[in-house]
């Protein structure tokens, strides 16, 4: 039987027989983990800005914004306050409800926390969800970041122990687990998943959901990704991974963090509406929206909203799904 509350004693094996189950049987227990703790019909929107683009120090075999490859993108320093929460703004009336913002650095600076925790204050005021991804934090950076409002902290594992020095070479597992350490030590939420297309095995994914499964508690947030190849980059020729792929993926993780965000992220763009379809269907109840995500293209707002009617779907905020388990709990006691 399908268990629909969090456990953190989920052994490899478990996940991989889920993981190779029948599609169509791993997909409806994924529902019925969804439907114990989700509301049905609704999805929330994400928007992800861009605020440090390029430069990095960091050698990501899929990353455009590596130092260490010619990908043709240029870098360019930190966004000025207003522009940032003007693109809040937009992404606001265009329906999004969490705001994500990324910079290409190795580690935050302790000269740049100011400027990104004035950014998480003026995105906090205009009634946006705050995530933030910056690379490794040092000691009480974590607690100036959950001091200025900031909701989740996002830092991938990407993949499997086993298959990350294939990808990165430049920062280790256990260098950003302990940056997930002074996050969660700081009372931040986690945003944490990986990227399937890499070049590695079902294995590997299974091993990432894994990891995954061990932190405690887990992530509030776990961001499923389809490489989205980058020219002049290591993974630039990675053969796609497929959709069908991806959703057992997806599926998997609904069951295995059943009271977590399981986020449809890149490479939608690639996919078909049908593709989506299926990704949604498989569990997912976030996406993300707007044009583009840090340097990559993502379906526009016309493609969005045709999906959604398609399926019948609404787009809803963060408050509302989470209050979702709880108002039909209560319906099924009266």
């Amino acid at each position: 039987m399908i268990q629909t509350q969090p456990r953190h004693d989920w052994t490899r094996d478990e996940i991989e027989a889920l993981y190779e189950g029948p599609l169509d049987t791993l997909i409806g227990q994924a529902l019925d983990v969804k439907r114990q703790n989700w509301p049905d019909g609704k999805v929330q929107k994400s928007q992800l800005l861009s605020i440090k683009t390029g430069g990095c120090a960091e050698d990501c075999g899929y990353c455009s914004q590596s130092a260490h490859f010619d990908t043709g993108l240029d870098a360019s320093k930190l966004m000025p306050l207003g522009e940032v929460v003007e693109a809040a703004r937009r992404a606001r009336e265009n329906g999004a409800d969490r705001f994500c913002m990324g910079a290409a650095w190795r580690s935050l600076k302790d000269r740049d926390l100011p400027k990104v925790a004035a950014m998480i204050e003026a995105v906090k005021a205009e009634g946006l969800e705050t995530c933030v991804t910056l690379g490794m934090l040092e000691a009480g950076q974590a607690e100036a970041l959950a001091e200025a409002g900031l909701d989740y902290y996002n830092h991938n594992l990407d993949t499997s122990p086993e298959y990350y020095g294939t990808v990165v070479s430049t920062r280790t597992y256990d260098d950003r687990l302990e940056t997930l350490g002074r996050a969660r030590g700081a009372g931040l939420k986690l945003c944490c998943g990986g990227i399937l297309g890499m070049g590695e095995s079902r294995a590997d994914r299974i091993g990432l959901i894994h990891e995954l499964s061990k932190l405690a508690p887990h992530p509030e947030s776990v961001p499923i990704n389809m490489l989205v190849p980058i020219p002049g980059t290591p993974l630039g020729d990675s053969p796609a991974v497929g959709v069908l792929e991806m959703a057992r993926a997806i599926a998997v993780c609904r069951i295995v963090f059943p009271k977590s965000w399981v986020r449809l992220s890149a490479g939608r763009e690639s996919m078909t509406e049908e593709g989506q379809a299926m990704c949604l269907l498989a569990g997912a109840n976030s996406i993300f929206v707007g044009d583009r995500l840090l340097t990559t293209d993502n379906p526009d707002a016309d493609e969005d909203s045709a999906l959604m009617s398609a399926m019948g779907l609404e787009a809803a905020g963060h408050a509302e799904m989470e209050e979702g388990p709880r108002r039909l709990t209560t319906l099924i006691g009266n």
